[in-house]
């Protein structure tokens, strides 16, 4: 199959500019820390169904006339304003929650209702540590099936193709301060899973054309290398786009609390793309063409004619 783009000939430029927008993401992640909602940190979180639509300064005015001695408060109304995420960064006494949902039925009638999720300090260090082990689980088990299953160089290319796209995603939501919560947790993990999914659908064709490729020169590697990414650049579209679509119309049409989750689906899945091809594809080219430079000084008569 002919190709048009010879991704290999480029990749030192690529591993710059993904090794430049790293560096600035832990740069980032470093200074600033991460945006972490409820989940990983003590506090209170109240959703709270007006049943009809609602100005967010009244409710800003609810609460600060409720609550006058709780000052970080962060309010995210929802679709049609009828409903309201407002975000304590201290946990609410049951007293607390009573007199916020008296005031809003006092403005809003009965038919108000809400939802109420509380987070200790303990629960939240455990529920943080416990996210990062499961990150690292996943990498370590990838790590392992890619060994056994196909070898260590591909393993290696994979693994550092997966660090890539998590980080980039976390670096976006560190840079932007989105809020980081166990649904960007699930995603991170199923932005992994997709990732690594591209990554072997083309290693896969590598493997099969190693097979039956006489490889001598780096030249023959990288032709190798992009005749497979062209093989299989179909599939990885079509699949892509296919989730995209998907995760796109959660973000527009979906609710306020997984629109975090589809943004960070949609900002992984272009990044896993991007990786597969242009950072997983040449370390396997470089690694592989260590061993062959190894195998050329070890042969007994390397410039032997066949």
């Amino acid at each position: 199959m002919n190709f048009k783009i010879n991704f290999m000939k480029h990749y030192k430029k690529f591993f710059l500019y993904s090794s430049i927008i790293s560096i600035v993401g832990l740069l980032t992640i470093a200074i600033f820390g991460m945006n972490y909602g409820v989940d990983f940190k003590a506090g209170t979180t109240l959703d709270i169904t007006m049943g009809q639509q609602a100005e967010k300064a009244n409710v800003e005015e609810i609460i600060r006339t409720t609550l006058p001695e709780v000052k970080d408060v962060i309010l995210t109304m929802g679709s049609n304003n009828e409903r309201v995420t407002a975000r304590f960064d201290n946990v609410l006494s049951q007293q607390e929650t009573n007199k916020v949902i008296t005031a809003f039925e006092d403005k809003y009638g009965e038919q108000v209702s809400y939802e109420e999720n509380t987070v200790d300090v303990t629960m939240a260090k455990e529920l943080a540590r416990k996210a990062m082990l499961a990150v690292l689980y996943a990498s370590v088990a990838i790590i392992i099936y890619v060994s056994i299953r196909f070898e260590w160089r591909f393993a290696v290319a994979a693994i550092v193709a997966l660090l890539h796209d998590a980080l980039i995603t976390i670096s976006i939501f560190s840079i932007f301060r989105l809020e980081v919560n166990l649904p960007f947790v699930a995603a991170v993990l199923t932005i992994i899973g997709y990732s690594i999914n591209d990554t072997i659908v083309i290693f896969d064709r590598v493997r099969e054309n190693v097979r039956f490729a006489k490889l001598k020169t780096f030249s023959d590697l990288v032709a190798l290398v992009n005749r497979s990414i062209w093989q299989t650049m179909t599939r990885s579209i079509n699949t892509v786009v296919t989730v995209l679509f998907a995760a796109t119309a959660l973000f527009i049409f979906g609710s306020e609390a997984i629109r975090l989750f589809s943004l960070a689906m949609i900002i992984g899945l272009m990044c896993g793309v991007y990786s597969s091809i242009i950072i997983a594809c040449p370390i396997w080219l470089l690694l592989k063409n260590k061993s062959l430079n190894a195998k050329k000084l070890t042969s007994p008569n390397p410039i032997a004619k066949p």
